[in-house]
């Protein structure tokens, strides 16, 4: 049984990708695309939402005694 491979959008261009093991680049169409990806993380483009971490200057924890 031959099954249809799914077909995504890539994320950067929108050109259609066939999502199967054998694409390389998945859900990118292309290294290009990959690339221009990984740097919008890197330059802070990009976030995941979460509780904002402790203040370094906060009251050190106090110890039991």
């Amino acid at each position: 049984m031959s099954m249809t491979p799914r077909i995504v959008n890539c994320p950067i261009c929108g050109k259609p990708v066939e999502w199967r093991p054998e694409s390389p680049f998945r859900p990118f169409c292309s290294e290009r695309c990959r690339k221009i990806d990984l740097g919008a993380w890197a330059a802070g483009e990009y976030c995941v939402a979460g509780a904002a971490p402790a203040d370094d200057f906060s009251e050190p924890a106090k110890l039991p005694e």
